[in-house]
This record gives C-alpha cells, structure tokens and sequence, in this order.
C-alpha cells in the first residue's frame, strides 16, 4: 500500500480537523468564560449550530485518520496534522473574506516544506498490529500523569498564555494517545471484524482519551490567545505521536546524518508554525 493511501486519508483528516477548529472557535468564543474545568461548557456549546457542525467536521476528520493508521505508521500519520494550523488559517480567512499577509503565507510555505524535508528525511516504517499489554500500561500511566499535570497547572492559572499553552499542551497528548489507541482498534476491526472491534478494550479507550481531548480542547481555546495553545497542541500532537509510534508499534526512523535534514524541517516547521499561530490570534 505504501506512503499514498495513509498520506491522502491522513491529509483528508487535517482538512476536515481545519474547519472544525474553525467552527468551534468561533462558537467556543459566543459562550460565557469558565474559570475552571466546566463539563458543562459542552451543554452551552450543543445550543450553538456552528458548534454542532464543527462536531460532524471532527467525526468525518475521525473516518480519516482511523483509514489512514490502518494504513500506514502512526509515526508518517500524525505528524501530517501540522498542516492543520495553515489550513484552519486559509478557511478562517475565506470565511471572513481577509487576505493573508505575505508573512503568512511564507510561514505556510515554511510549514509544508519543513514538513515534507523532515517525512522523507525520517522515512517511518513499521506497522506492528499488536502491543504488549505491558507496554500499553506503561503508555497509558505517562500519558494519563502528563495530562493530569497540565491541565491542573493550566486551570491553575487566569486567563492567558500559560494557561492556553498547558491545555493546548494537555490536549495534544490526549489526541496523540487516541491515535495510538485508534490504530490498534483498527488492527483488530481488520482481522476480527465489527464484534472483535466492539468488544476490545482499545475500542473504549480511545473513545474515553477522544472525549478527553475535546473537553480540554474547548477550554484552551477559550483560556487564552492561539499563539499560545496553537503550537503546544500542534507540535506536542506530532511528537508524542512519534514518541509512541516508536515506543508502542516499534516504528523506526532513518538516523546518523538523516537527523540533519530532520532538525532543519523540525526548525522550519517550529516557526512556521509560531508566525501563523500569531498570526491566527491577532486575527481571532
């Protein structure tokens, strides 16, 4: 199958992703700031239509990303989720009839190049379809503490960055470990069909890690400016997303000089994505 079905269903998800950080932003920002974690900020935003349409935009991002991680390494999937941040940018500015500025769009340049230097130069492989239930314990312990730290010391703090930057931060493990958990759900629909997929644990977990993303999502959207929890849940998405696909699926990823045109992309992609993510606060 190699690299072009998970890349085509993985760049179909980003989009989908795209214009549902678009519409839930913008219905995020017409209900009442929380000062703390509000399960209830889901009721408020089920009133609005914008909302509700963001949601059918996350479900068909799901479709995606589930076809692309039954076909392809967790560690090519994820990281094409960067380009998230330059096509939220371009909807919202279609939406609001803006121009990018030119700055803007040399940081998208930025952002696709850096992320192509870095998927070729890296050339992911692997596609394991069991993990050890040893190493998912282990997984999900980190995982569940670094979220738990983030988000007490973002809920901590008022509105702002810092706050912003530890819920963004918080919301991209949670999504990097629904991915991890997703793939490993789409293994088993695979070989074992719908009542296998219904009855394994990972089919559950991912949808409980998913639950927790879009909670968490919502309120660093509204606990402060983009530039702040933008990059965090972008960047920290991709990473993890590695770190896991190399942890739990064994994936591997060219090294000894490879690691030179790695950090270059990595560099590109990191201001990029710093330029557009200023760039879509000043604008929000």
């Amino acid at each position: 199958m190699g690299y072009v079905l998970p890349v085509l269903f993985a760049l179909f998800a980003a989009l989908s992703n795209a214009l549902a950080t678009v519409l839930q932003r913008r219905a995020a920002l017409t209900v009442p700031q929380s000062n703390g974690f509000r399960f209830g900020l889901v009721l408020d935003l089920l009133r609005r239509p914008l909302w509700l349409a963001g949601i059918l935009a996350v479900i068909a991002a799901g479709v995606g990303q589930a076809a692309a991680l039954a076909t392809g390494a967790l560690a090519l999937v994820q990281p094409l989720f960067v380009l998230e941040l330059p096509l939220a940018l371009l909807i919202a500015a279609l939406v609001a009839r803006d121009r990018l500025p030119r700055a803007s769009w040399l940081a998208v340049a930025g952002v696709v190049a850096g992320l192509g230097i870095v998927l070729v130069a890296a050339s992911p492989e692997g596609n394991r379809t069991r993990v050890p239930l040893d190493r998912w314990g282990l997984a999900l312990a980190a995982c569940a503490a670094a979220v738990a730290v983030l988000a007490v010391v973002g809920l901590r703090r008022p509105p702002g960055r810092m706050r912003a930057g530890c819920l963004g931060a918080a919301t991209a493990v949670c999504y990097a470990l629904t991915a991890a958990l997703m793939k490993s759900a789409m293994h088993v629909l695979d070989e074992g069909g719908v009542g296998a997929f219904l009855t394994t644990w990972e089919t559950y977990a991912f949808a409980a890690s998913g639950v927790c993303a879009l909670l968490l999502l919502e309120h660093a959207m509204q606990g402060g400016p983009l530039v702040a929890s933008q990059p965090a849940l972008t960047l920290g998405d991709a990473g993890v997303s590695v770190a896991l696909g190399v942890l739990l699926y064994e994936e591997h990823l060219r090294a000894h000089w490879w690691l030179l045109p790695q950090v270059l992309g990595l560099a590109l992609i990191c201001a990029g994505v710093l330029v557009l993510a200023r760039a879509g606060s000043e604008a929000g």
